[in-house]
């Protein structure tokens, strides 16, 4: 089964059990969502804690959370440097154009006219769009925005992406 990051506890939050999460899904609200199950995998540990969200709520830049059966701040304490994750079978389906980044990372970049560019090896946000780097063979990275005048299609199946570069990107 593959497992997927959504948060790190980096530590408690008062003396109820609440723990403070540096949150690393683009779906806060339903990855914490009351009820929702996370599995915790502590550091050198090779099984996951099952965990069921009992509260969420936000402050500053964290999320804070609180699980089922974890009353006082003694019972989170050993969570601390922990990992939130959820199992593939947990994600949910995304809207028509809206990709995970793991269905992108991999995936063999062409242009219009079939070069070849290289392969999606990280996914940059920068807030307005997302930016691909995208690494040949050989030679220095390229990035390149997802923005719909680039991108022209995406193949997840075939693990392919087509792009029509604007002028000076591929330079």
């Amino acid at each position: 089964m593959q497992w997927f990051n959504v948060g790190k506890i980096v530590n408690t939050h008062g003396i109820h059990g609440e723990v403070r999460v540096i949150s690393r899904t683009d779906f806060p609200d339903e990855r914490y969502a009351v009820g929702n199950e996370l599995s915790l995998f502590m550091p050198n540990e090779k099984k996951p804690i099952k965990l069921i969200v009992a509260s969420h709520r936000r402050h500053k830049n964290f999320d804070l959370l609180t699980f089922e059966g974890h009353i006082n701040i003694n019972d989170v304490e050993k969570y601390r440097d922990g990992i939130l994750k959820v199992s593939e079978k947990q994600l949910g389906d995304l809207d028509e154009g809206e990709f995970y980044y793991h269905e992108i990372i991999g995936c063999t970049v062409n242009t219009n006219t079939g070069e070849e560019i290289g392969e999606v090896t990280e996914i940059i946000e920068t807030g307005a769009n997302d930016v691909w780097t995208v690494t040949p063979k050989s030679g220095k990275p390229h990035y390149i925005p997802y923005i719909d005048d680039v991108v022209k299609e995406i193949d997840i199946e075939k693990k392919q992406i087509i792009i029509e570069p604007m002028e000076g990107l591929l330079s």
